[in-house]
């Protein structure tokens, strides 16, 4: 087996049988990494100890940067893995299939495209190999997997050199133990909030658009016909896109529609110099026409429709099982829009299962607002025909699609892992949200539709008061402040705002502060909660 070619530097010194919340917090930052040799085998199948990608090295300080660096220590051994593009789902015997270097996004029949790795080649390499590699990486400043996605480069582009990757070293993101609002408001003590939104432009997107744009970086490089990328954006992707276009230096065309997302998000594409089309339209009227755009201009589409996003999206769901110590939790939601999503960490999971680093995976569940559900109401019929549909508005503005890319990629996830679709109405994930944030969270209004679908879950019995339970924070709550002000200020109309904590207005006297004070003091139950 591959794994007889490793060797530790050092062991973990951490108790395993230690209490399992607490050993969580402590494991991903306090343990001794171990340094990992690959083994390589020659044509006849004789093994030596070139390095295919060794661990991460301890960084030396000198005058080159750390792509320099990256450079010397290059490992000179052929690189065995590759990936490929060819139709999602494909009928067995099917021989068609591109090169991630061609400018592709859908099949010869007009369907989808999945990113394919050569799972033989990675088989090579036991679960024990690719768990030691992967985490002997983490935290580190080394080019370039320093990055939570990067990090995983060997399942995500495996033949993209390390000088045409643009990352901010994103991901590696806080997956935390929500403990009072689970004790307080579920009955559970085995919650945790995967916090996707502390990342570069502060959303999960930026998982993805690192590969898709390394990837338009290598193109480029290739003199292959791109003049920029472009997508349509209900605020995440267009902030994502603009982010690391700007790094590399690669213009960005961002479709956004008009009035319909928050200032916070429109400043970010704007901010990094991205050239801003409002559009008087809602998303998916945004997507038909980028669609139409990059069919007829150089432009690289850098929506979900691009399998390339997904590759590293998948990337969080191999974090939390890392984040867990490699044991697999029962449940993870997702805030679901577009469904490219909810697709990316169903792969994720499944590859770990594949290679062997787990021996199962985990049920998703996929929140959709109630305004904007296609998918909920495609699953409460039994999966039968589904209906794209018009979108009202939600504060979840991200997920206000209605007629979503990526529907054949998340019915095939859910149905494979014996998933789930809830929805949440605008009171439910508004009050949701409140609820988190009286916490000590600050989450976004799609946070609070996973929420509400795991309250519905709970009251069920479906989901136990014991099960391990990840719910994913698609982006930060500093977002969507506006929304936050009205519900605190009682001004969403037709919304009873049950959570709210408007300021108390009093006059600058000792006497009516003491007053206020102690009222509050002598009748706030929240205080001994």
């Amino acid at each position: 087996m591959a794994s007889s070619c490793l060797f530790n530097a050092s062991l973990s010194s951490l108790n395993p049988k230690q209490h399992p919340i607490r050993r969580h917090h402590s494991a991903s930052l306090l343990r001794h990494r171990p340094i990992v040799v690959s083994c390589t085998a020659d044509a006849n199948g004789n093994s030596s100890n070139t390095p295919i990608e060794t661990a991460v090295k301890p960084r030396q300080r000198t005058e080159d940067n750390i792509r320099d660096e990256a450079r010397r220590q290059r490992s000179t051994a052929v690189n065995p893995f590759s990936a490929r593009y060819v139709p999602f789902n494909a009928a067995p015997g099917s021989n068609e299939s591109y090169s991630l270097d061609e400018i592709v996004y859908r099949s010869r029949s007009g369907g989808l495209l999945d990113v394919e790795h050569d799972m033989e080649a990675l088989k090579r390499f036991d679960g024990a190999y690719w768990r030691d590699l992967f985490d002997s990486r983490v935290g580190k400043s080394t080019w370039p997997y320093g990055s939570g996605v990067w990090s995983k480069k060997e399942w995500v582009l495996p033949e993209i050199d390390d000088d045409d990757i643009v990352s901010a070293f994103e991901g590696n993101s806080n997956l935390f133990w929500a403990e009072r609002f689970g004790k307080k408001f579920l009955d559970m003590n085995d919650l945790w909030v995967k916090h996707c939104g502390i990342s570069h432009t502060g959303s999960f997107k930026d998982l993805g658009m690192t590969v898709l744009v390394s990837q338009v970086n290598r193109l480029r490089k290739m003199k292959r016909p791109v003049v920029g990328v472009g997508c349509a954006s209900t605020g995440d992707t267009s902030a994502a896109l603009s982010a690391y276009c700007a790094s590399a230096g690669i213009p960005s065309i961002v479709f956004l529609p008009a009035n319909k997302i928050s200032m916070a998000q429109l400043v970010q594409p704007i901010a990094n110099g991205a050239f801003v089309l409002s559009i008087d339209t809602d998303f998916d009227g945004c997507m038909k026409l980028i669609r139409e755009i990059t069919a007829e201009l150089p432009i690289y589409l850098a929506n979900s429709l691009n399998s390339l996003r997904l590759e590293g999206q998948k990337t969080a769901a191999i974090e939390i099982l890392q984040q867990f110590d490699w044991e697999v939790p029962d449940w993870v939601i997702v805030p679901g829009g577009n469904l490219g999503n909810i697709y990316a960490f169903y792969k994720g999971f499944k590859m770990c299962q594949e290679l062997g680093l787990v021996d199962r995976i985990p049920r998703l569940v996929c929140a959709q607002a109630a305004n904007a559900n296609p998918l909920y109401l495609h699953y409460k019929s039994g999966w039968k025909d589904f209906k794209p549909m018009t979108a009202s508005t939600t504060f979840a503005s991200a997920i206000q699609i209605g007629d979503p890319v990526s529907i054949d990629r998340a019915v095939y996830a859910l149905q494979k892992c014996d998933g789930i679709v809830e929805e949440a109405t605008e009171e439910e994930l508004m009050d949701a949200m409140a609820q988190a944030d009286s916490t000590g969270m600050f989450i976004c209004p799609h946070t609070g539709v996973a929420l509400t679908a795991l309250f519905k879950l709970r009251k069920q019995g479906v989901i136990a008061k014991t099960d391990r339970t990840v719910v994913v924070s698609t982006a930060h709550g500093l977002k969507f402040t506006q929304s936050k002000i009205d519900y605190h200020s009682k001004a969403i109309p037709d919304m009873a705002c049950r959570f709210s904590n408007p300021p108390v207005e009093v006059k600058a006297d000792f006497g009516a502060v003491m007053d206020v004070l102690q009222n509050y003091l002598g009748s706030n139950k929240t205080l001994r909660s």
